[in-house]
C-alpha cells in the first residue's frame, strides 16, 4: 500500500463507536499485550494504574493482556493473570473501576495457551499440557491431545471466565484464539490433525471454537459484547496460514460469526500489508482486517505496528527499539472502510499519551519505542 499523496483528517478515528455494550468515545483500543506483572495471578494496584494511565490518555478501548481462564493447563507462568478466583476478580474489579472513572472501556482478553504452555510450566506443573492433537506448533509430539470429555470441560471453562468478567463488570471479552495459542490450534491443520467430529475439514476444524463462542454467548446474554482475535501467523511461524483464499477465510470466519462473535480482531504484525499477495483487482491491496469485514459484514480491529517502524518480533531485545511514523496508511485503510478499530500496542507502552496528542496534532511528541528496560511497561 502507497502513501495517501496528501495527509487524510485523523477526526474519523476520534468518533464514538457502540456496538451491544460496547460504547467507545473513539476508534482507538489499546492492543493486548503479557506483562506478567499479577503475583499468583492477582492483578494489584499497580496493574489498575497501569491501564487507568492508557484510558486518561485518551484510548477508547482497553483490551487487557492475556488473562488464564480456569483451566489447571491454561497457561505456565505463575504471574499472569487469572479469570477467577476471588482474589484475582478484585484486583480485576479494582482495574474495571479505574478505566471506568477515566472515561474508558476494557474488556478482558481470555487465554489458554494450549500446548504452548509447553513442558515445563510453573503453574499447575502436575497438570499435562493438552492441545487438539497433542502436536507442537512444528509438528512434533508434546503433551496429549484432548478427549471429548476433556473438551466437555474446557468449554466450560470458557464460559466461567466469561461469566466472571461480565459479573465483575467489565464491557465485553475478547477471545484469544490466534498466534497458535489454544482456539487457533484447532483451526490450524498442523496442529488438528484428529479424525473425530472436530478434525478434518476446515468446516470441522472451526466446530470447537465456535461452540465455545456459542456457549459463552448463551451465558452471558444478547447483549454482552463478544470480541474474537484471530490471526494467520503463528508463534514463529510466520509464514503460517489458515486460509490461502478469500474463500477459505470465510470458511474460518462463518462459524464464529454464526456462533454469536460481534467484532472480529484480525492480528498481523503489519497492518498495512495485503492479506492475500497472489490477488489482483480492486481488493488486491486489502488487509486482514479489509477481508474480514467484507466476507462477514462484522465490525473488525486492525492492528500491526502502527505508529512505529519496526514489527514487534524483536521488541523485548536490545534491538527492539522502534522510531516512530506516521499513520497516513492506516488513514487510508479507515477511509477506504477496512476497519472500525485501531488497536496500539508497543506505542501506548512507550507513551500512554499517545492517542491525546494524536488528536492534539502533536503526533511529533510521539515518544519512540525503546524496550530494553521493563520500565517501559508501567
Amino acid at each position: 500500500m502507497t502513501e495517501p499523496s496528501t495527509p487524510l483528517p485523523v477526526d474519523g478515528l476520534f468518533e464514538p463507536f457502540a456496538v451491544k455494550s460496547l460504547n467507545l468515545k473513539n476508534r482507538f483500543a489499546m492492543a493486548p499485550m503479557t506483562r506478567a506483572f499479577s503475583p499468583d495471578g492477582v492483578p494489584g494496584d499497580d496493574v489498575a494504574e497501569y491501564y487507568r494511565r492508557r484510558a486518561a490518555g485518551g484510548v477508547g478501548l482497553i483490551i487487557t493482556e492475556g488473562t488464564y481462564i480456569p483451566d489447571p493447563a491454561a497457561g505456565p507462568h505463575t504471574r499472569v493473570p487469572r479469570l477467577y478466583g476471588d482474589e484475582s476478580l478484585r484486583g480485576w474489579k479494582a482495574v474495571v473501576d479505574a478505566v471506568h472513572a477515566e472515561g474508558g472501556s476494557i474488556i478482558p482478553q481470555l487465554w489458554h495457551l494450549g500446548v504452548e504452555r509447553g513442558d515445563g510450566p510453573r503453574l499447575n506443573p502436575d497438570a499435562p499440557t493438552v492441545s487438539p492433537s497433542g502436536l507442537a506448533l512444528d509438528g512434533t509430539p508434546l503433551g496429549r491431545a484432548f478427549t471429548t470429555a476433556d473438551l466437555d470441560d474446557l468449554r466450560e471453562s470458557w464460559v466461567a471466565a466469561a461469566v466472571n468478567a461480565k459479573d465483575v463488570g467489565f464491557d465485553g471479552i475478547e477471545l484469544h484464539g490466534a498466534h497458535g495459542y489454544l482456539l487457533d490450534e484447532f483451526l490450524w491443520a498442523r496442529t488438528n490433525v484428529r479424525t473425530d467430529g472436530y478434525g478434518g475439514s476446515l468446516h470441522a476444524r472451526t466446530r470447537f471454537p465456535a461452540e465455545v463462542v456459542a456457549a459463552i454467548r448463551e451465558a452471558v446474554g444478547d447483549d454482552f459484547a463478544i470480541v474474537y482475535r484471530y490471526s494467520q501467523w503463528k508463534s514463529n511461524h510466520y509464514d503460517a496460514r489458515l486460509a490461502d483464499s478469500p474463500a477459505e477465510l470465510e470458511q474460518v470466519l462463518a462459524p464464529l460469526v454464526t456462533a454469536g462473535v460481534d467484532v472480529l480482531h484480525a492480528s498481523t504484525r503489519r497492518h498495512w500489508e495485503p492479506a492475500f499477495t497472489d490477488l489482483t483487482g480492486a481488493d488486491a491491496d486489502l488487509g486482514l482486517a479489509g477481508w474480514t469485514k467484507k466476507l462477514t459484514g462484522l465490525p473488525t480491529i486492525t492492528v500491526g505496528s502502527v505508529g512505529l517502524d519496526k514489527v514487534f518480533t524483536t521488541a523485548f531485545t536490545a534491538d527492539g527499539a522502534s522510531g516512530t511514523v506516521g499513520i497516513d496508511r492506516l488513514l487510508a485503510q479507515f477511509e477506504g472502510g477496512e476497519f472500525d478499530m485501531v488497536a496500539v500496542g508497543r506505542a501506548l507502552l512507550a507513551d500512554p499519551q499517545w492517542v491525546h496528542k494524536l488528536q492534539a496534532g502533536r503526533a511529533d511528541d510521539h515518544i519512540p519505542y525503546a524496550n530494553v528496560h521493563r520500565e517501559v511497561l508501567r
